[in-house]
């Protein structure tokens, strides 16, 4: 390669890093996720630790791998009444992230399932109606894609990253809700 075609690469390659890396698209903010899911409501953010066994028992529920044990939730309070925990859920799904709301009513089932930030092409997103038949469902084996989960085409990788944050989502809400009856139970 001559000088000048090897200081064109270069100068080419910095341009491309001054850009910076590329941007997920952002449909919802946290606040704006939440005002949906809980209009009127009282939301309070806790942060837990999940336990090394807790962690371990997250797993096994949702049969998939649960990379922090940092969990951020947000339960709502509407008339005094339980109104759900919304969870945050990032995760890759290709080769970039994505970003999903995971709202779990009071008997532990999926109430909303919002996308927050998709940074993969939107061809590969599902439509939005898609994502409202995981309303209603619990953590259990029919929760998958091929049982009560509707595979998409042309977006089958989100689609399985879907499925594997909201069983991620539901175990660690079942596994929070289970150690606050146990912690409940003691004198």
């Amino acid at each position: 390669m001559h000088r000048r075609s090897l200081k064109l690469v270069f100068l080419m390659g910095l341009a491309a890093l001054a850009a910076g890396p590329l941007r997920a698209k952002v449909f919802l903010t946290v606040d704006e996720a939440l005002r949906l899911a809980f209009p009127g409501c009282a939301v309070e953010r806790r942060t837990v630790f999940l336990t090394p066994a807790q962690k371990t028992r997250t797993e096994q529920l949702s049969k998939g791998e649960v990379k922090s044990a940092l969990v951020n939730l947000y339960h709502a309070t509407c008339d005094g009444k339980d109104g759900g925990t919304a969870y945050f859920d990032s995760h890759v799904v290709r080769t970039l992230a994505e970003t999903l709301m995971v709202v779990v009513d009071p008997q532990g089932k999926v109430a909303r399932v919002e996308v927050l930030a998709f940074a993969e092409p939107e061809d590969y997103l599902p439509p939005g109606k898609w994502y409202g038949q995981f309303l209603g469902q619990a953590l259990s084996d029919d929760l998958a894609l091929g049982h009560h989960v509707r595979g998409v085409t042309g977006a089958s990788l989100t689609a399985r990253a879907t499925v594997d944050a909201v069983r991620r989502v539901l175990a660690i809400h079942q596994e929070l809700r289970g150690q606050e009856l146990r912690g409940a139970a003691k004198p």
